[in-house]
């Protein structure tokens, strides 16, 4: 409902659009007795991907602090914005080619997107932790609004360049 999917998604949204390709998707997930969902709106211009929002709702039980934990969430999102798009060892002839962080790509704050989170407060549960669900549905809903824009399901991480049709 935060996110507003009924007015954003457009079935086939790469047919009917010329330059930049704007689509949504949607993933979701579970682990450790965890639930999350994700919805991601992305922005796409040639090689370009730009995530424009991710929504994401998370629930873990009872919740003890509900700062920290949205802190965590979105900790998460941004570190699977990461591995989405960004992140990854280069190797060339054997050689790595970015071993220093400063030739590592992890992402910047202008690549930070409108983050939105929804805690699910389930005080009837006994919380179960929030540490690593709330990354797992970024990097598919990601891809599966880059498929909705171009119509081009991407299976690689980082997701970057647009295969040619």
């Amino acid at each position: 409902r935060r996110f507003d999917w009924e007015s954003r998604y457009k079935p086939n949204a790469s047919n009917t659009e010329s330059g930049p390709k704007r689509g949504v998707g949607l993933a979701c997930g579970t682990e450790k007795g965890s639930f999350v969902a994700a919805c991601a709106e992305v922005e796409v211009d040639g090689d370009r991907i730009r995530v424009l929002e991710i929504c994401e709702a998370y629930e873990c039980g009872a919740i003890q602090n509900p700062s920290n934990l949205v802190a965590q969430v979105e900790g998460a999102i941004i570190m699977g914005l990461g591995g989405a798009l960004f992140e990854e060892i280069q190797f060339r002839n054997g050689q790595l080619l970015n071993g220093r962080f400063s030739q590592y790509r992890v992402p910047r704050m202008r690549d930070v997107p409108r983050l939105v989170t929804e805690l699910v407060d389930r005080q009837d549960l006994p919380s179960v932790g929030a540490g690593e669900t709330p990354i797992i549905p970024v990097a598919p809903a990601i891809a599966n609004a880059v498929a909705n824009a171009t119509g081009v399901r991407l299976r690689d991480l980082p997701m970057r360049r647009m295969p040619q049709t």
